[in-house]
């Protein structure tokens, strides 16, 4: 069944990544699609890449910013008259070590800014709306590392425990009315959103033992040189999971029955050599 035809859906972060391939595939799908971002070209880019782009708008908007975030609400309900689902999935990874904090301190403000208040934001947009309506649902994207916490990902770690708080007090308020899902990707190396990593080192934290064989095992694929069972998600032994899959699997959360709620989703390579 497609529970996705005629929904409005915003998505945040839509200018690449998750946010992006999610936009995409909801169009494909016959939804009425708001995406925001803080990057206008990659912005204008996602747009003109919808299936549907007659049946979407763009909204140019910081998601560490409440009234920017407002906005966003606002165009949705003035353009489509409702909103159905809100995707938060801005946001960034500065993984650092805390003796690092003289190069990391503006990069994990950052952090904060996005992670946090950009998905209270989001929440707080679309809350009333939802309610007078009488249904909505909020996918906030988390992470494995909001788990548990481990070195190098103090503050990132916390942004995404945070999250985690966030989704499930919304859950408990306003059940039977607001859908909620947290969303815990494993690594996801193609999305670009280690660009954002301040201490190259910070990731054994989320590797542990396992990161002598993964870091030999990134040089491989690199370099052309990794088995092709590691590459291949039909193969047990898949290594790093493609964002078309992850995306997949947003949207999976997205076309359930109005009763039915996702109300967690892990996704992660089967041979990935994450520890949390």
């Amino acid at each position: 069944m497609n529970y996705i035809k005629e929904k409005t859906i915003v998505v945040t972060g839509a200018a690449s990544g998750f946010g992006r391939l999610v936009a995409q595939k909801v169009s494909a799908l016959g939804a009425s699609v708001v995406v925001a971002d803080i990057n206008i070209e990659e912005l204008a880019e996602t747009l003109s890449s919808l299936e549907n782009p007659d049946n979407a708008i763009s909204v140019v908007a910081d998601v560490a910013d409440r009234n920017a975030v407002a906005q966003v609400s606002a165009e949705a309900i003035r353009r489509f008259g409702s909103i159905d689902i809100m995707l938060n999935n801005a946001g960034v990874m500065p993984l650092a070590f805390f003796r690092d904090h003289g190069v990391a301190a503006e990069a994990w403000d950052r952090c904060i800014d996005i992670n946090i208040k950009g998905v209270l934001h989001g929440i707080c947009a679309v809350h009333d709306q939802m309610i007078s309506q009488g249904h909505g649902h909020v996918i906030n994207v988390s992470s494995i590392y909001g788990n548990f916490p481990v070195v190098g990902a103090g503050v990132y770690g916390a942004t995404k425990a945070a999250v985690n708080f966030l989704s499930e007090s919304l859950r408990m308020e306003s059940q039977g009315r607001i859908k909620v899902t947290t969303i815990k990707p494993t690594g996801v190396p193609a999305t670009g959103l280690g660009a954002g990593v301040v201490n190259r080192e910070a990731v054994i934290g989320i590797l542990g033992a396992n990161m002598s064989a993964y870091a030999q095992q990134s040089e491989a694929m690199a370099a052309g040189q990794l088995p092709e069972s590691q590459l291949d998600p039909e193969r047990i032994e898949y290594f790093a999971l493609e964002p078309d899959l992850l995306a997949d699997q947003i949207v999976y959360a997205m076309n359930q029955p109005l009763g039915v709620s996702i109300s967690e989703l892990t996704v992660r390579a089967s041979g990935d050599a994450y520890i949390l």
